[in-house]
């Protein structure tokens, strides 16, 4: 099975406040697949260090996404490591549960979200 790489529309509007490229998050996925991970926050929940142009990972953003690890990426919630060290307890608790919905839909829902814009499909 493809893997699917996907973006909330919460994702989008936060990126596009950056300099983050599609490219970086799909090479960001590219590198999860090969076991570098930042963080398992557990629940399938996990953070992912993304360098942006001329700034590298460090001075980068971070990037917290929803996965099987296996065919199914959905980037969810982003930051720039000035703004703010980590995400809040109650931030993580909506992200578990959002992780667990978005996971267990089915390809045609899946589909279907796509085609209303609720989310964007990269890395095809």
């Amino acid at each position: 099975m493809n893997k699917r790489v996907l973006k909330t529309k919460h994702f989008n509007r936060w990126m596009k406040k950056t300099e983050l490229t599609d490219k970086a998050l799909c090479d960001a996925v590219d590198e999860m697949q090969q076991g570098l991970i930042d963080a398992d926050l557990g629940g399938n929940l996990y953070k992912k260090r993304v360098g942006i142009a001329n700034r590298g990972k460090r001075g980068g953003v971070r990037t917290l996404l929803a996965t099987n690890l296996g065919n199914r990426w959905f980037f969810l919630f982003g930051f720039e490591k000035n703004e703010k060290a980590n995400i809040t307890l109650d931030e993580k608790d909506s992200l578990l549960l959002l992780t667990k919905e978005l996971l267990q839909l089915s390809e045609e829902l899946l589909n279907a979200r796509i085609a209303l814009q609720k989310y964007e499909e990269i890395c095809i």
